[in-house]
């Protein structure tokens, strides 16, 4: 699979990471990563998980989470 924001530019460069907005493929060049708490029950009276999760997505749909 190759990256959907490169073939925009004419440009043919392997994906190594799927948007979880829009589910567009993305290179390294393309893909955003952010560490972000869950929020959920984890166990009885905790609402968060200890460890982080990794979010990835593509600089359109991070640019429009950023912009609300």
């Amino acid at each position: 699979m190759n990256c959907y924001e490169c073939a925009q530019l004419g440009r043919t460069v392997a994906a190594i990471a799927v948007c979880r907005v829009c589910g567009a493929a993305v290179c390294a060049d393309h893909v955003r990563s952010e560490s972000k708490l869950l929020r959920e029950t984890a166990s009885p009276g905790k609402v968060t998980h200890d460890q982080a999760a990794r979010e990835l997505t593509c600089p359109v749909c991070r640019q429009a989470e950023e912009s609300g």
